[in-house]
């Protein structure tokens, strides 16, 4: 049985996850990442650094980042003290809370590389990538603790054709994100000037920064297609009491959000303040999309026919 206490550290390490990746991407749309200089894990050789916006927004991430390493440190302990015996249908949090961990030291190591060692644009869209893995490692432990919280979840079988269409939707998902990411640390964003229409064309021509968007936009609209497709032929051969439906339709309606939060990137581009909290929000609303797909995909695995 899931006890109170316990869910409620998930659910502080899962808030926690959101904002340690808001907050790299607020470090990215703000250019602070050199805000501490080449130091870490001081900034700019002090503990408490010189007030400047870039070292306030920069620092801040950090001790965020530290202090939800900490956090998770905590729920993997509990996890496996209290689930270390692996009774039928309680693994998944050990293997959820061990993931969060796992990916929250990846993503912090690959931060400091950052600072002491710039990096190129495609390997920076990659540590976004990696928090939004150890995000929905938290988010995954928070679904398994309502949905455990009464003990083992009842079980039930679906077709083993639902399970790798949702394994190549999530991975096509994910190449999505990384082309928005690589967009952001290469600063392409204003590639394409309007919404649908790039640059006045339905097809500009695939160069340079429109290229990018272009290609990212065209990736979404594929991933948009394909999630429908999901949630139709899971609605088709899913049992109603499996819950898949209502994951599917919750992915579809978040891609569909995702794609019109897009369009006002596109729209607030030119004004500073509006375009930080537009792109905020685009980051918000993949995250939740991401971590969602990803509880699809573990669900679709674990029920399929003929499992042991």
């Amino acid at each position: 049985m899931v006890t109170g206490r316990f869910r409620a550290l998930a659910i502080a390490a899962c808030i926690g996850m959101l904002l340690v990746l808001l907050g790299g991407a607020l470090v990215t749309n703000t250019d602070s990442g050199r805000g501490c200089g080449d130091d870490w894990p001081l900034c700019h050789g002090k503990f408490i650094p010189a007030y400047t916006i870039e070292s306030l927004i920069e620092y801040s991430h950090r001790l965020i980042t530290g202090f939800e390493g900490l956090l998770v440190l905590a729920t993997v302990i509990a996890a496996y003290l209290k689930y270390r015996k692996n009774q039928s249908g309680f693994r998944e949090p050990l293997f959820y809370a061990g993931g969060a961990l796992l990916f929250t030291i990846i993503q912090a190591l690959m931060g400091a590389a950052a600072v002491m060692w710039p990096q190129s644009p495609p390997v920076m869209a990659i540590h976004f990538g990696i928090s939004l893995i150890a995000f929905a490692a938290t988010l995954l432990l928070v679904i398994w603790t309502f949905r455990a919280k009464h003990g083992p979840p009842a079980v039930f079988q679906v077709p083993r054709s639902i399970f790798p269409r949702v394994l190549l939707t999530a991975l096509f998902c994910y190449v999505v994100v990384y082309l928005g990411a690589f967009i952001r640390h290469t600063e392409s964003g204003g590639g394409c000037v309007g919404w649908p229409l790039c640059n006045g064309e339905i097809v500009p021509e695939i160069t340079g920064a429109t290229g990018a968007v272009f290609i990212h936009r065209v990736a979404a609209l594929l991933l948009a297609i394909s999630l429908a497709g999901l949630y139709i032929h899971i609605r088709k051969v899913s049992a109603g009491g499996s819950g898949l439906t209502k994951v599917s339709a919750w992915t579809l309606g978040l891609v569909v959000t995702q794609i019109f939060s897009g369009a006002l990137l596109t729209i607030t581009i030119t004004n500073t303040n509006w375009f930080l909290f537009t792109n905020l929000l685009h980051n918000l609303i993949v995250t939740g999309l991401f971590g969602i797909l990803m509880d699809l995909l573990i669900r679709s695995w674990r029920l399929r026919e003929g499992r042991r």
